[in-house]
């Protein structure tokens, strides 16, 4: 699963859920369509998904989750509030569409998303800074959550 980054996840859930959503009429069942809301999430999202990458660039580390090292431990911007800002924006931007589209099987799509981040990339970019920065990266994880 870690060949696969987590946007790709993602669209491959949307994907899969559009088509459940397409082949099913579950807002004859549900509306759950508010579109101001989904709209609202999206941009924070992308915002912060964004802020957070373009920070990597800025103290040029890398992006991927799966490089072997990683250049700096960055722990500033967005990184105080969270340690998975990029995740937690796709997570937010996920639920956004869902509440764009209104119907039942795009809310499992942040849920899948989440799972896959928390229990697959996530665990194996832990390690990875664990063994990389060592002290420093183990007092950033006592002071800043994982997700919120």
């Amino acid at each position: 699963m870690l060949k696969l980054i987590p946007p790709v996840w993602a669209a491959i859930y949307l994907v899969v859920a559009g088509a459940a959503s397409a082949i099913f009429p579950w807002r004859a069942i549900v509306d759950l369509r508010i579109l101001w809301f989904g709209a609202v999430l999206i941009a924070a999202g992308a915002a912060f998904a964004v802020s957070a990458a373009l920070l990597f660039r800025s103290e040029q580390t890398e992006i991927s989750p799966t490089s072997e090292t990683n250049r700096r431990l960055v722990i500033r911007g967005p990184y105080r509030l969270t340690r998975n800002p990029m995740y937690l924006g796709l997570v937010l931007a996920s639920l956004g569409i869902a509440f764009c589209a209104g119907s039942l099987p795009m809310f499992a799509v942040p849920l899948l998303v989440f799972a896959t981040t928390n229990q697959v990339h996530i665990p194996f970019e832990e390690a990875k800074m664990r063994r990389q920065f060592g002290a420093a990266y183990d007092r950033y994880t006592r002071e800043t959550h994982r997700w919120i």
